[in-house]
């Protein structure tokens, strides 16, 4: 096994770059959409990326420090050996440009995930109008390197299109998400794993007994939108696993723990309706150098879950360090490190967690560049929150998660 010693000493000749395979016959292409970038929240999964690039250009070929930890040194070859898949969500306007990127996805990773391709932002043009451009492209990546996708995502308030936000109240929005997620999920069918039906449903700051956020979909259809939501997905693709996918329940704070006994509340609600859903997603969007710990709150409610008779997901992982308050790279890189060791050492102790997914692979594209913190707390220190820099090579991250995996009982 090539370790960190040998990562800093060997190296290979990184391979051609991949070429995109045509995707389904069926899948047909349409006009791009002109873009509404979305607004990022607090606390809610994040949206594509919306930051500029980095100004330097990305390596044409992987780092030999990369090189050597493909095939049998690589996550998913680690993953596969401990009952898990791992992944990464990706960006087709970051990917197809970056030759080092696709070959460094393809040796890493089981499964991907669209960082925003599948939303409705992405899809939906216009009320009569579907864009499928960039996730047949995603698509077509995918199958081309044997990598599985999660769909992402059916229903989530962040994500609803202007034309839709400032519809008329006659607009028959019941009718119009069904038939969207029979459309999406329809067009996908046997290709995709698994699809975040419903993400972040939950709000108890909104001050409903049943704790469910005031959202878009909530105000127009109705609490049983949940319900609507996953029975449509499972008409329209029923062999992909449905899944209910949340934020905020990683810590032992009082917040967080409401937020995990309302998450289980309706998860339970759902059951006893017969809704057809199998797998609960935990973003994992952690902080380096947070106050509160991570441990006894994560472990119950994992095993809840487990008891329910569902799989859990880590779909979103990546690492904020904008509270680290020192500039040392080799400092924050440990720090992040220890944060990945310290959620995945709990999370992965039970059987129940089939799948890891970071938001993203590299430092070059994260999220939390342009994130809810960074501009006021760090505005000129780039984040060091993922297994990979921006010159893709490998940090103290991904061997804290592969070490996580290879603890791991299968």
């Amino acid at each position: 096994m090539v370790t960190r010693r040998t990562v800093l000493t060997q190296g290979l000749q990184a391979g051609a770059a991949f070429a995109f395979a045509g995707f389904a016959d069926r899948c047909l292409a349409q006009q791009t959409p002109t873009a509404h970038p979305d607004e990022m929240t607090i606390t809610s999964a994040p949206h594509a990326q919306k930051a500029a690039p980095p100004s330097t250009l990305p390596p044409a070929m992987l780092p030999k420090e990369a090189e050597v930890l493909c095939g049998e040194n690589s996550l998913k070859a680690h993953a596969r050996k401990h009952g898990l898949v791992v992944g990464a969500a990706v960006s087709m306007h970051a990917l197809q440009s970056d030759p080092a990127m696709q070959r460094l996805i393809a040796e890493q990773y089981g499964i991907v995930v669209p960082e925003g391709e599948l939303k409705w932002r992405a899809l939906r043009p216009a009320q009569d109008r579907f864009d499928f451009t960039e996730s047949d492209a995603l698509f077509a990546f995918a199958k081309a390197h044997h990598l599985e996708v999660r769909g992402h995502t059916m229903a989530w308030h962040n994500s609803v299109p202007d034309w839709l936000q400032n519809s008329s109240k006659e607009l028959d929005v019941r009718q119009l998400l069904v038939d969207h997620i029979h459309t999406v999920a329809g067009r996908y069918r046997g290709y995709v794993q698994s699809w975040d039906v419903v993400n972040e449903a939950i709000l108890p700051a909104d001050g409903r007994e049943d704790n469910l956020r005031k959202s878009f979909w909530f105000e127009r259809i109705g609490p049983d939108y949940i319900e609507l939501a996953f029975r449509a997905a499972h008409e329209a693709d029923p062999h992909a696993k449905l899944t209910y996918n949340d934020y905020g329940v990683e810590y032992d704070n009082p917040e967080e723990s409401a937020r995990r006994v309302a998450i289980l509340s309706l998860l339970r609600r759902l059951q006893q309706r017969k809704v057809p859903f199998d797998a609960v997603g935990i973003q994992a969007h952690i902080k380096a150098g947070s106050t509160s710990s991570i441990g006894k709150g994560l472990a119950e409610y994992i095993e809840s879950v487990r008891q329910m008779g569902l799989e859990v997901y880590i779909t979103e992982m990546d690492v904020n360090e904008d509270d680290l308050l020192y500039d040392d790279v080799a400092r924050r890189d440990r720090e992040v490190a220890a944060t990945y060791r310290n959620f995945l050492s709990v999370a992965l102790a039970n059987p129940a967690v089939k799948s890891v997914l970071t938001w993203g692979v590299s430092d070059r594209h994260t999220w939390l560049n342009d994130g809810p913190t960074h501009h006021r707390k760090q505005p000129n220190r780039p984040q060091r929150s993922l297994p990979f820099d921006d010159n893709y090579r490998p940090k103290e991250a991904f061997f804290s998660i592969r070490d996580c995996i290879d603890e791991r009982m299968a």
